[in-house]
């Protein structure tokens, strides 16, 4: 048996971008055979910068409050899963990096990791046990990133509104011995469950996440193509 999981969703208590409260959305999810959402809210400087002079904890806090609702939604439903992820962006470029394995503590003791180069921030997650992986690295304003300092790809990207050269990030992947992802980058409803990551194992929190991809526990991939 395996478990489908959503690995990129936004929340609009979180990202600007995003438009569909979970409580409206998770039940979606559910009635179409998904175990659970990873929330990968937007975390990068801009957004951090414009909650003003608060401790960094307070801001954690604020930036919490996607995945919060997403927990909140989730008490309705049987057998669904929320686990914290998150969208870093560091400050050379706009590039959008996945991390699972993260929790509040962590956050909180770390402040502003996007100030981190991602070859620093490779040593971070190596040494907290954090899975890092390049989202959607063929749109045509991203570039890939060096392969040395990722763990994983995103090779399916499952929003419509922009082109992300899915092809291209599953060869990148092949080539250089990457783990695999496939997510919906989930914004609006066109984006609903046009994505996702079926695994060996049913995972129950971010932390879990983590140690099961790279355990090899990716059995599959959904694509809404």
């Amino acid at each position: 048996m395996s478990y489908l999981f959503e690995m990129h969703y936004h929340t609009p208590q979180t990202s600007y971008c995003g438009h569909i409260p979970p409580a409206e959305a998770l039940p979606k999810y559910k009635e179409a055979g998904y175990a659970g959402v990873v929330v990968t809210d937007h975390f990068y400087k801009e957004w951090f910068d414009d909650r003003g002079e608060i401790p960094w904890e307070e801001k954690i806090d604020r930036w919490l409050a996607g995945y919060r609702a997403a927990e909140e939604a989730a008490r309705t439903l049987e057998d669904f899963t929320v686990i914290l992820g998150m969208e870093l962006r560091f400050t050379d470029n706009i590039n959008d990096h996945l991390v699972y394995g993260i929790d509040e503590a962590l956050l909180k003791e770390n402040p502003e990791p996007y100030l981190m180069t991602p070859a620093e921030f490779r040593r971070f997650a190596d040494a907290h046990g954090l899975f890092f992986a390049q989202a959607h690295p063929f749109r045509s304003v991203c570039t890939p990133r060096d392969p040395a300092v990722l763990h994983g790809v995103e090779i399916y990207n499952g929003n419509g509104r922009h082109n992300s050269h899915n092809h291209k990030a599953q060869a990148f992947a092949e080539e250089n011995g990457l783990i695999a992802l496939s997510g919906s980058d989930f914004h609006e409803w066109e984006d609903l469950c046009m994505g996702g990551t079926y695994l060996r194992e049913r995972p129950d929190d971010s932390k879990s996440l983590a140690r099961l991809l790279f355990a090899g526990g990716v059995e599959g991939f959904a694509r809404g193509e």
